[in-house]
């Protein structure tokens, strides 16, 4: 697996493989073609049926120039590596193309080609929660030493850049108001709920405050705000809003919620690594369902639970969400997607406690639920997976 620093990406939304990844791949060849006469880009399955919603063409743009730039569409290919395919050329002064390249966006802002391209090192050498949960009882370690020992020291000062974006996208969101940009005019909710959680007390009022942060972090995705992948944009505020509840309610310090992170940062590393964190490619299992998974393995070990807890909580967390379809509405990263990024923040919470109250142990194993996802993933029609073509998004 590679490092989690990959997992947390800090960027801008509204989609880590709709907007990061294609950004991305247009800089890479760009770089290696700055003097061309124009650009060809064309985008295939996914990338193509909801990228307009996602602003796709937008920051492609960005890196070549709407004047040196063509891009084509073609939602009803789908090319043989990931859905969200694209093939970038360029194009001399006489028309002839050159170069193609073909690049895939598949999830967390993570780019690959058709040669298995990885951009990244491999650095942890278990690939699997089993591996890593009987090494960590055997060497007496936490999960997050675990990442300490493999990534280094280092990793802190990534993951304190991190909870700094996380923090501050929570309250950023719980301020801002008004209508999220597209066609939809939603309005934001976040500021109101905050609002409505101070007139609650104890439990509800924690489970108000969940649903606020949530979709604080939510909202500010979908209008294009600065975010962190965790493990994608269209579920970056499941992950903030637990921690952001238990910093603040339970009066954490810093390096507890740092810790916390680097727990989840593996817990989301092995779905990526195993399955896929993709919507184009398994739907919104992959997506809020790993975050669920990571918020609730972060929440139960600031809450005191042992990491066979952490590993029940995470499969539960998983579990839960499995064939959850991925249906935006006009593309746009907003219905369903902001109202389930709090709905699984406060089933993480409930997974930790579910969990907390067990010895740790539980038939199905996080492993097999993740083997699960991916198949489940790969057995839903292509109309449930990000193309805006089923489910929730059909009109």
């Amino acid at each position: 697996m590679e490092s989690i620093k990959e997992l947390y990406a800090i960027g801008y939304g509204p989609s880590s493989s709709h907007t990061m990844g294609p950004r991305k791949a247009a800089g890479m060849y760009q770089s290696q073609y700055p003097d061309a006469f124009r650009y060809r880009v064309t985008l295939y399955g996914s990338l193509a049926a909801t990228g307009k919603g996602h602003l796709t063409d937008k920051v492609i743009n960005e890196v070549f120039t709407p004047e040196k730039c063509e891009i084509v569409w073609k939602p009803n290919i789908f090319l043989p590596v990931h859905p969200n395919g694209m093939t970038f050329e360029t194009i001399d002064a006489g028309g002839e193309t050159h170069h193609a390249w073909t690049a895939y966006s598949i999830g967390g802002g993570s780019v690959t080609d058709e040669n298995g391209m990885q951009p990244h090192t491999e650095l942890y050498p278990l690939p699997h929660m089993s591996e890593i949960l009987e090494f960590c009882q055997k060497n007496g370690l936490t999960y997050w030493e675990y990442v300490e020992a493999i990534e280094g020291v280092e990793i802190w000062n990534h993951l304190k850049a991190v909870w700094a974006t996380m923090k501050d996208a929570v309250e950023r969101g719980i301020e801002n108001e008004g209508i999220l940009p597209g066609i939809l005019r939603l309005p934001r909710k976040a500021s109101s709920y905050y609002t409505k959680s101070q007139e609650f007390n104890d439990s509800l009022r924690r489970r108000s405050l969940v649903y606020a942060y949530a979709l604080a972090v939510a909202e500010e995705n979908a209008a294009g705000g600065k975010i962190v992948t965790a493990p994608t944009c269209g579920s970056c505020g499941v992950m903030p809003a637990v921690l952001y509840l238990l910093y603040k309610q339970n009066h954490l310090t810093e390096i507890k919620i740092l810790r916390a992170l680097a727990t989840a940062g593996i817990i989301g590393n092995i779905v990526k690594q195993n399955a896929s964190i993709s919507g184009a490619n398994v739907g919104c299992q992959g997506e809020v369902g790993t975050a669920c998974a990571m918020a609730a393995g972060a929440a139960t070990q600031l809450m005191g639970g042992t990491i066979a807890q952490i590993e029940y909580a995470a499969e539960m967390g998983l579990e839960h969400h499995l064939g959850l379809t991925c249906d935006p509405i006009a593309g746009l990263v907003q219905i369903p997607c902001i109202e389930r990024n709090a709905f699984a923040a406060s089933r993480a919470m409930d997974c930790c406690t579910f969990a907390l109250m067990s010895d740790g142990k539980h038939r199905v194993s996080f492993d097999k639920v993740v083997r699960t996802m991916k198949q489940t993933g790969h057995d839903l029609p292509n109309i449930y997976k990000e193309t805006s073509e089923g489910g929730l998004a059909v009109d």
